[in-house]
């Protein structure tokens, strides 16, 4: 038995492993639905301890969303008007 309460103790959690790593997938600009699942709801590039990819990839996955959105196949904010 540990000496601190239940509540203050640090909760597990499973490292996340980079899918790109894992299944070996080159990150391509031009893949649009590879990359929407690293963009939120607001069109906005989630963070590497989020999504779970290593550096390498995060960088390559960053580049790709931008050169992406260059060529309008990526949307800058979300679609929704006010």
């Amino acid at each position: 038995m540990s000496s601190y309460p239940a509540m203050l103790r640090k909760p597990y959690h499973r490292r996340k492993v980079c899918r790109f790593c894992v299944d070996k997938i080159q990150v391509d600009y031009r893949e649009a639905a590879l990359l929407l699942p690293f963009l939120s709801d607001r069109a906005k590039i989630i963070p590497r301890r989020i999504s779970g990819n290593c550096a390498k990839h995060q960088r390559q996955v960053t580049t790709a969303i931008k050169r992406a959105r260059q060529l309008a196949l990526l949307p800058y904010t979300d679609v929704t008007s006010e």
